[in-house]
């Protein structure tokens, strides 16, 4: 879309995302002069949001590079707890390291249970900052997941996506092998991205 000339607010608004992460999804895309002069005539003026964007990346970049080595720092101390180790560790191998935002997705009610331990008791994360969504199948129980998802993440309902459903050969009356689909865990702060950024980095360069 961006390729194609749409402005970042009309890419945001068709995608239902943060006009942030559309942003720094096309970072990388030079537009032509005719494009951006159509923007401009459209009332969007590229060049100064052109120069606001990179002024943002810029700031952004620099507030990760801080986080992140206090992060590193931190890690040091932290590195004796247990829980912290397993819970770094379980993000290490299935967390999300894009976007800026702290995700992790798990069909193990127990990794699930483990990394909401590790949200709430180490990194003492607020309980609005936590998201969640559901991925399973048409032929499922919406709300019966739902509330299994709930009460194991102890996570309210209303903080919960709309659900992602799927067509699959269980609907035609073959065994279910995720009765309960999988679940993902969103934490929407930016400095608390970078901060699990720098805890990885650390387990990088020490090999724990």
């Amino acid at each position: 879309m961006r390729k194609q000339g749409m402005a970042i607010g009309e890419i945001a608004q068709t995608l239902l995302v943060a006009k942030s992460s559309v942003s720094y999804w096309v970072r990388d895309i030079k537009l032509t002069q005719s494009q951006r002069s159509a923007l401009n005539a459209n009332g969007h003026s590229i060049d100064a949001i052109e120069k606001r964007r990179i002024s943002r990346l810029s700031n952004l970049k620099a507030k990760r590079s801080i986080v992140m080595n206090s992060a590193i720092e931190e890690a040091e101390i932290l590195s004796t707890d247990a829980l912290w180790c397993i819970g770094i560790a379980l993000y290490w191998g299935e967390g999300g390291k894009t976007q800026n935002v702290t995700r992790i997705s798990n069909s193990d009610p127990a990794v699930i249970c483990t990394m909401m331990r590790f949200f709430r008791e180490i990194c003492k994360v607020d309980e609005d900052k936590f998201h969640a969504q559901i991925h399973t199948f048409e032929h499922c129980d919406e709300k019966k997941i739902e509330k299994y998802w709930s009460k194991i993440s102890e996570i309210d309902q209303s903080q919960f996506f709309k659900s992602y459903k799927k067509q699959s050969s269980a609907s035609k009356n073959k065994r279910d092998t995720l009765p309960y689909g999988t679940f993902q865990v969103y934490v929407h702060d930016v400095t608390f991205f970078f901060r699990m950024m720098g805890w990885l980095e650390y387990l990088k360069q020490n090999k724990l």
